[in-house]
């Protein structure tokens, strides 16, 4: 899937994954999408309620081998 700015936030802990999101999705426009990948397992839960909190879309969220890759759009303003 097309994304318009990737985030590695690999081998940090809770909450610096999220703030890094959020300050990625900042620098991008209404409709974009941002990629993710993160280590930490609580992760998933993490990016899942931010999105429902922040009206911004979870478009795919996957794993493997430990790792897992976030897809989110930015809502529209």
């Amino acid at each position: 899937m097309h994304f318009d700015k990737e985030l590695d936030a690999r081998n940090l802990n809770c909450p610096l994954p999220i703030l890094r999101c959020k300050k990625a999705l900042n620098e991008l426009t209404a409709e974009q999408v941002l990629k993710i990948t993160a280590t930490d397992p609580g992760s998933k839960k993490d990016f899942d309620a931010f999105c429902r909190q922040t009206g911004h879309t979870l478009l795919d969220m996957q794993e493997a081998d430990g790792v897992f890759t976030f897809l989110i759009r930015k809502r529209s303003q």
